[in-house]
C-alpha cells in the first residue's frame, strides 16, 4: 500500500508560516523601539499640529543653500509661503546686491513714464492709475539677465521661453500703482503669447516707508505676517509684502484648474519715504512671441 505524500508539504507550509510570523513580530518590535527613541513619529490624523487654511500665523520657512558663485553680496536664502488665495511666495535674497544695482544701472538711461495696456487695441497708453517710470530689458539680453531668468525658471518650474522680458520700475515719493490684475481679459493680448499665469516681482532697493505690494482681495489673517508693524496704512488694507532689496515675490494669477484667480488683485502702495526700484517678470501659458 502506497503511503500518502502530503505530510511533508504540510510541514513545510507550517514552517514557512512560522518564519513569516516571527519576522513580523521582530519588525513590530523594531518599530516600537524606534518610536520610543523618537526616530519615528505617528502622523496626527486630527491635524491639530498643522496650520489652518489661510492662517498666516505659521509661516513656512525653508533654507536653500546659495551656490558658491552667488555667495558674494547675498545673505541667507529662504522662502516664505504667505498665502494660498492667491498663491504667493516670497523668496528672500533671490538677487544679490550686485545684480540689483546692475539692473538699475542698465535701466536708468531708458526710463520713461509707465503705461498700461489698452484692452481693446493691445497698445500701451498713459493712465493715472500708474504713476511710476519704467523700461523693458530684452529677454536673454546678456549673461547677467540670462542667469536671472534661469533662476526665475527654476523658482517657478516654468520654462524661460514662457517669460516676458524684465520690466524695471522706479517709484518716487507719492508714486503708486492702483489695484489691478496681471491676467488679460481681452482676446488681443491672450492671442499674442497666451494668458499670463504668474508674476515674479523682484525688489531692487529697500524702501524706508510705504511702497508695499498689497493684495486687498486675499484671504487670510493679514496681521499675522512678521512685518505687520512695519507696514503703512495702505499696506494694512490687505495681505502685503514690504519691499526689501533682493527679495522676490511670486504670485499666481491663475488657479491650479486654469481659471482666473480674482484674489490675485494687487497694487503698489504710495512711497512715503525714500524711493523704490523693482523688476517685474510676467510668465505666460504659451511661449511669448517677440
Amino acid at each position: 500500500m502506497v503511503k500518502p505524500r502530503y505530510s511533508r508539504l504540510t510541514t513545510r507550509k507550517s514552517s514557512s508560516s512560522t518564519l513569516v510570523l516571527t519576522m513580523l513580530v521582530m519588525l513590530t518590535f523594531v518599530i516600537l523601539i524606534l518610536l520610543g527613541l523618537g526616530f519615528l513619529s505617528i502622523p496626527n490624523s486630527s491635524g491639530g499640529g498643522l496650520p489652518k487654511a489661510n492662517d498666516l500665523s505659521s509661516i513656512v520657512r525653508t533654507t536653500a543653500e546659495r551656490n558658491e558663485e552667488d555667495e558674494e553680496g547675498g545673505g541667507e536664502q529662504w522662502v516664505e509661503l504667505i498665502s494660498w488665495e492667491p498663491r504667493a511666495i516670497v523668496y528672500h535674497n533671490f538677487l544679490t546686491k550686485e545684480e540689483c544695482e546692475y539692473l538699475i544701472n542698465m535701466a536708468k538711461p531708458h526710463m520713461r513714464k509707465s503705461t498700461v495696456v489698452d484692452s481693446e487695441t493691445g497698445k500701451s497708453k498713459d493712465s493715472r492709475v500708474r504713476t511710476s517710470s519704467g523700461t523693458f530689458l530684452a529677454r536673454g539680453r546678456d549673461k547677467v539677465i540670462r542667469k536671472i531668468e534661469k533662476r526665475i525658471a527654476d523658482f517657478t518650474f516654468l520654462p524661460v521661453e514662457h517669460g516676458e522680458g524684465l520690466q524695471v520700475l522706479h517709484y518716487e515719493v507719492g508714486q503708486k500703482y492702483e489695484h489691478h490684475y496681471d491676467y488679460f481679459l481681452d482676446d488681443f493680448n491672450t492671442n499674442n503669447g497666451g494668458q499670463r499665469i504668474a508674476t515674479v516681482l523682484m525688489y531692487l532697493t529697500d524702501v524706508e516707508e510705504g511702497g508695499e505690494t498689497v493684495f486687498p482681495a486675499a484671504k487670510g489673517n493679514f496681521s499675522s505676517v512678521p512685518w505687520w508693524n512695519e507696514l503703512s496704512e495702505c499696506g494694512k488694507r490687505g495681505l502685503s509684502v514690504k519691499p526689501k532689496m533682493g527679495d522676490a515675490l511670486l504670485f499666481w494669477s491663475m488657479k491650479p484648474d486654469a481659471t482666473l484667480d480674482p484674489s490675485s488683485l494687487h497694487g503698489g502702495c504710495p512711497v512715503i519715504k525714500g524711493n523704490k526700484w523693482s523688476s517685474t517678470k510676467w510668465i505666460r501659458v504659451n511661449e511669448y512671441k517677440i
